[in-house]
């Protein structure tokens, strides 16, 4: 948007670190932060990350804006099919629920506009975040602090203790961590977590990778989301314009239709001339099957997992998004930019 001089590099650096409350005489190590500001009257959370490099310190800002109402689940972009799933793992009395996905892909969203869909009312539902970004009615938030002694790990031991109904964990990142989970999902509750895997079968391998046993995740994992976001294609600006080559081979392969144009955006003043306007959520939802969870038990292979899943129905995160092409939501480009790694053993 704006390339500003170098020579005021330092000053921008130090100053957003003043107001992040992180150590401006520290410029070795990674530092994170957060500072609230307000623009045109909307409350606005900004998280900072500064990391040294050969060139000096870079720093990234992550704006949340907190003036945007919380999500309802069916505003997120599930297709019925796989909302009325997801609904379905949100009803059982105990099991563990994960959302996948690379950092970026919405998965925080999906986790609180589930948590925001459950009865806080009737049951008790306990949170441990880093950090936490909204602050929900009725439900008991705990903030990671490393400094303090809390993580993951050590929030989620006493969370146990406080008797709650539904544990929702920011992140499983380590061993320890997925092991509580695990432990706490099988004792009666109902857990909910994010975890960074490719797709749905990868998870099971990810946990694999963690050291958790496979018969312990067979016995725990009630179901898997896996998503990524694309652009919605902007309402006010958008033609039917032929596609490229791979987008028409790419749309056939998925949907079995032949087509050679699309709607795209081509770019206007409410737009940003991007043709896009906000986000929309492909996902990829996988139910834990008996069949799934033996062959889990006997040690099968992400590949064979996924072959299996498909077998019963399951609609990958490349389907569901050429399914969204179809509904004139976002361009084939968008879905392969986004999904077409995930979906490259179709």
């Amino acid at each position: 948007m704006i390339s500003l001089p170098l020579n005021i590099h330092r000053a921008i650096i130090s100053r957003t670190k003043v107001l992040a409350g992180m150590n401006i005489a520290d410029s070795r190590r990674p530092q994170d932060g957060q500072f609230t500001t307000t623009v045109k009257g909307r409350p606005l959370d900004v998280r900072v990350s500064t990391t040294p490099t050969i060139y000096g310190e870079t720093a990234v800002l992550r704006i949340l804006d907190k003036s945007l109402a919380l999500f309802e689940l069916s505003e997120l972009g599930f297709m019925p099919e796989a909302l009325d799933k997801y609904e379905k793992m949100l009803k059982v009395p105990f099991g563990m629920i994960l959302i996948s996905g690379p950092t970026g892909s919405g998965k925080t969203t999906t986790l609180y506009a589930s948590v925001n869909s459950l009865d806080s009312m009737k049951r008790k539902i306990i949170t441990v975040e880093d950090p936490a970004e909204y602050r929900l009615k009725d439900i008991t938030q705990i903030q990671v602090n490393p400094q303090a002694g809390i993580t993951f790990a050590t929030g989620l031991r006493s969370i146990l203790r406080l008797d709650p109904d539904i544990i929702f964990i920011g992140e499983i990142r380590d061993g320890e961590t997925a092991n509580i989970a695990v432990q706490a999902a099988q004792t009666g509750h109902v857990v909910l977590s994010s975890i960074h895997a490719s797709d749905t079968a990868g998870v099971l391998s990810r946990l694999v990778d963690l050291k958790i046993e496979p018969f312990m995740i067979a016995s725990s994992v009630v179901g898997i989301v896996s998503q990524r976001l694309v652009r919605r294609l902007c309402p006010h600006c958008q033609h039917e314009i032929e596609a490229t080559a791979l987008e028409q081979i790419a749309y056939e392969e998925e949907t079995g239709e032949r087509r050679i144009k699309f709607r795209f955006g081509i770019g206007c003043k409410l737009c940003s001339y991007t043709g896009y306007q906000g986000r929309i959520g492909i996902y990829e939802v996988l139910l834990m099957s008996t069949t799934l969870k033996t062959m889990l038990y006997h040690q099968a292979t992400t590949d064979e997992l996924r072959g299996q899943a498909l077998k019963e129905g399951m609609v990958t995160m490349l389907n569901d998004g050429m399914n969204k092409v179809k509904l004139g939501i976002t361009t084939p480009g968008e879905v392969i930019r986004a999904a077409y790694t995930a979906g490259m053993d179709k």
